[in-house]
């Protein structure tokens, strides 16, 4: 029997018996889509310990109850039962130890914002889809946001209509998935099924009032008609008493899912989602002086010139899947993705009176804004099934993820009045190709009551990452005053072109087994060589042990790597900035380059990493399950992009060796230490009455605490500059790494459903954050916080179902940053700390309360 076909034995038992107890469910006289909806949910009411999974092994018949670490499992329908449509939110939303940050003005972060688990950095998590390895996004992050120095999966790519489940294995398994998997895994699995289908259109928008936040009427004006000014030379503003109310960001998601049967033998399942997201502001009023005190148009500028917020963000997504019997043992099986997404991002004001602006082309200052339009594809084939005692799986995955930049209602200052508002600022591409091979068979062992599994394989990876450069416009330098290339973001030059090519394989093996029928043992190694840095070897051992009925032990410890990005090893960008009318260089540089050469960069190396993992899963009364796992992850030899070098080292050592232009630099090195340690408790009752319906309540509690236990110090040339390893990574980019995700989060949830309606109702709260500054007297603290999600359906008929909501009902938001004066009374914070009132170092966001609608089609 092949895989495929025990997977949909397995589903339709479990089905079968769900309907053979759907009276005792209060499921009586519901037919056809409609039952299939109540039953589902009715399923998930119920904990899904017996439910199979396929992350974190290859055994075809582990389940989530006897797994000797812990996995995660959420259903299509624990994923909509909110008004967010993004994947990465919904994740958070449910996930304690999953953190979505939502970062702005930060660049090509805005739309493509990176997820992290466990605290850890966003590459630490390895994402698979149908169990195959899922492309990285080609943008790296660079900018001062969670995930600096990082490419993530972008797992908003993922359309929600497209889901079946999403396991989540919160634990290391390079040993055997191979590079990034130090945190976890999450595996995507996608919709199978050969008929029917659905059709669901969400709309919501966010209603809010900024806390804190005063609405302004106007200016304030002398007796000569000109605006007062305060002590800090700012323009005077007329309260209204109130604080600024706003309706924006509404949304418009349409997702589609098909199944069709491909005769007797398969089945080809098509998901389509289309999303526009119009964006948010929650700036606070710019008083600063626009034009000039002396000029009108000062009274009635604009003073919300920013946008802060969510970016203007339109996707369109396909997925498909399929499958086909070729005989009674083998099966060939086929996915694809298909993605655009188009975004606009804000960049930072530039005022009619500011040195970067060219009045004559933009007499009123300009809003420039990066243009993103982002292809991402991906597609995978294979063959899998039975020959005799071995089952085997083998296939090949193609995936690559395009980047475009371009610049908006901008400016090149350099080239004066004749600047274009609009740029091409060229593009970033990655490109990977996998080829696996697996077998798996039962081994009967003379020593063991039970059969071993044995199971090993064989991979390739094959990856390529390449820069384009932008048009001249968009870097140039001109024949007037000021910073070459386009505001806001300049293009790539064509000293940036660069393709970078890696390749590797790898060998593993994982031995399984039930020593006795209480007590299980997993040993995994694997083998893998790097065409550029060369050869690692990591292993685990899991195992699981039974105390009693109701009560078992687990634990885990494992070696694993994470293989130096392409982006980090061979991404460039440079900005030319005049100094004394000489052209000076600033910019990111690839670790080979004769600049980084010159200052002591060297080859980078894998990070390596340690786990440890125990905990215990107790089912103390029927319907109740609680999981606790605790944690310590060690890293070495992390890779982190170091500061801006600065310019009296920087220069001094390039003209040493004749290069001369170079102002200041940076570029990445192997430059940390870690150690991530926490505890994960996760909860799950089912309650049923006979009068009030079906109750599921689910509580999980993630505690993490990461701390820098080692910085590198500086190599030799700048070490001869008496520079160390905090200047390379300085106190900022360290406080980052410790506390800028939240110590704790709580995710307490109940799930009602009686006949026709149902209910959600969804408590988070995210633990104390920082957003550090350059000193502690700048540091800002983001207070606890709690933030509830309500939703409720109706059932009308056999295909359609209505349902309404609210994400963050009370609209809640992050602590204002402060404002005023340094606590030492040494100065002010900045003026932006009024202007951009919120830190984006929010695990939440702080675009407020979101209230939506949701009609969902079933056939």
């Amino acid at each position: 029997m092949t895989p495929s076909r025990l997977a949909k034995l397995s589903r339709t038992t479990a089905l079968g018996a769900l309907l053979a107890v759907g009276p005792a469910l209060g499921l009586e006289g519901l037919s056809g889509s409609a039952a299939l909806a109540q039953t589902e949910t009715a399923d998930e009411a119920r904990p899904a310990l017996e439910q199979i999974v396929v992350t974190g092994t290859r055994r075809l018949d582990r389940t989530i109850a006897d797994s000797p670490v812990p996995i995660d499992v959420l259903s299509a329908s624990d994923l909509s039962k909110q008004g967010f449509t993004e994947t990465n939110q919904m994740l958070s939303n449910l996930l304690p130890s999953f953190n979505f940050p939502q970062p702005s003005i930060t660049d090509g972060t805005d739309t493509t914002r990176p997820a992290t688990l466990r605290g850890l950095a966003p590459d630490h998590t390895l994402v698979l889809v149908n169990g195959k390895r899922r492309h990285t996004s080609a943008l790296l992050n660079v900018n001062g946001s969670v995930g600096r120095g990082s490419s993530a999966v972008d797992l908003n790519m993922v359309p929600a209509s497209a889901i079946e489940r999403i396991e989540v294995l919160r634990d290391g398994a390079a040993a055997q998935y191979g590079s990034d998997a130090i945190a976890g895994v999450i595996n995507v699995v996608l919709k199978s099924r050969p008929e029917g289908g659905s059709l669901t259109a969400t709309y919501g928008q966010h209603v809010t009032t900024l806390p804190g936040i005063p609405e302004f009427s106007g200016v304030a004006t002398g007796s000569n008609g000109q605006p007062l000014l305060d002590g800090n030379g700012n323009v005077q503003l007329i309260p209204t008493g109130k604080n600024r109310s706003v309706n924006d960001g509404e949304t418009l998601t349409i997702q589609g899912n098909l199944g069709l049967s491909i005769g007797e033998r398969g089945f080809f399942n098509v998901s389509g989602e289309y999303r526009d997201r119009n964006p948010t502001n929650r700036q606070g009023f710019d008083p600063r002086v626009q034009f000039s005190v002396d000029d009108p148009r000062e009274l009635t500028a604009n003073r919300l010139n920013h946008r802060f917020g969510n970016a203007d963000v339109e996707d369109i997504s396909l997925f498909y899947n399929m499958g086909y019997d070729l005989s009674d043992e083998i099966e060939f099986y086929s996915f694809a993705s298909l993605g655009d997404r188009q975004g606009e991002s804000a960049g930072f004001f530039r005022r009619p009176n500011d040195s970067r602006n060219t009045p004559e082309v933009q007499p009123n200052g300009f809003l420039p804004f990066i243009v993103t339009d982002i292809n991402d594809k991906s597609a995978a084939a294979g063959v899998r099934g039975s020959m005799g005692e071995w089952q085997f799986d083998t296939s090949f995955v193609w995936g690559m993820d395009e980047f475009n930049f371009g610049v908006e209602n901008s400016l090149n200052t350099s080239l004066g009045p004749t600047s274009p508002t609009e740029f091409d600022a060229g593009s970033l591409r990655f490109r990977h190709m996998v080829a696996n091979a697996d077998v798996q068979r039962l081994v009967d062992v003379g020593f063991l009551d039970n059969p071993l599994s044995v199971a090993f394989g064989a991979e390739y990876r094959d990856e390529r990452y390449q820069v384009r450069a932008g048009e001249p416009a968009s870097f140039l330098q001109g024949d007037f005053p000021g910073a070459a290339g386009s505001q806001v973001f300049p293009g790539f030059q064509p000293s940036n072109e660069v393709t970078g090519d890696r390749n590797s394989w790898a060998l593993y093996a994982e031995l399984d087994t039930d020593i006795t029928s209480k007590w299980n043992v997993a040993i995994a190694g694997r083998y893998e060589d790097f065409s550029d840095f060369g050869s690692t070897l990591n292993g685990k051992l899991a195992t699981r042990y039974e105390v009693m009925q109701g009560l078992a032990l687990r634990g885990a410890v494992s070696s694993g790597f994470r293989a130096p990005s392409l982006s980090q090893q061979f991404f460039t960008s440079t900005a030319t900035n005049f100094i004394d009318g000489i052209p000076n260089e600033v910019g990111t540089f690839p670790v080979e380059s004769d600049v980084a050469v010159a200052l002591g960069a060297i080859p980078l190396d894998a990070e390596e990493s340690f786990n440890l993992s125990a905990g215990f899963v107790i089912d103390p009364l029927p319907g109740l399950n609680i999981a606790v796992d605790f944690y310590r992850i060690k890293i070495d030899d992390r890779i982190v992009l170091t500061e801006n070098l600065p310019s009296d080292v920087v220069v001094p050592l390039l003209e040493g060796i004749g290069i001369t232009g170079v102002q200041r630099a940076r570029f990445f090195i192997n430059g940390v230490d870690t150690r991530t340690r926490g505890v994960d408790v996760v909860a799950t009752y089912s309650y049923d009455t006979d009068d009030y319906g079906l109750f599921r309540f689910t509580a999980g509690f993630n505690y993490n605490e990461t701390d820098v236990t080692s910085l590198k110090a500086a190599p030799g040339p700048l070490a001869e500059a008496n520079l160390t390893g905090e200047d390379l990574f300085g106190r900022l980019e360290q406080l980052r790494f410790e506390k800028g995700q939240p110590k704790t989060k709580t995710n307490l949830g109940v799930n009602w459903l009686m006949e026709q309606v149902g209910a959600t109702v969804r408590f988070n709260r995210y633990g104390k954050v920082l957003d550090p500054g350059t000193t502690a007297l700048t540091d800002e603290v983001l207070g606890a916080k709690w933030v509830t999600d309500v939703e409720l359906r109706y059932d009308f008929n056999d295909w359609l179902q209505l349902s309404a909501g609210a994400n963050n009902l009370f609209d809640v938001y992050p602590d204002a940053s402060p404002t005023g004066a340094l606590p030492d009374g040494s100065g002010n914070f900045s003026i932006f700390n009024e202007i951009l009132p919120f830190s984006s170092f929010s695990p939440f966001g702080f675009n407020g309360r979101y209230v939506y609608g949701r009609a969902t089609l079933s056939w």
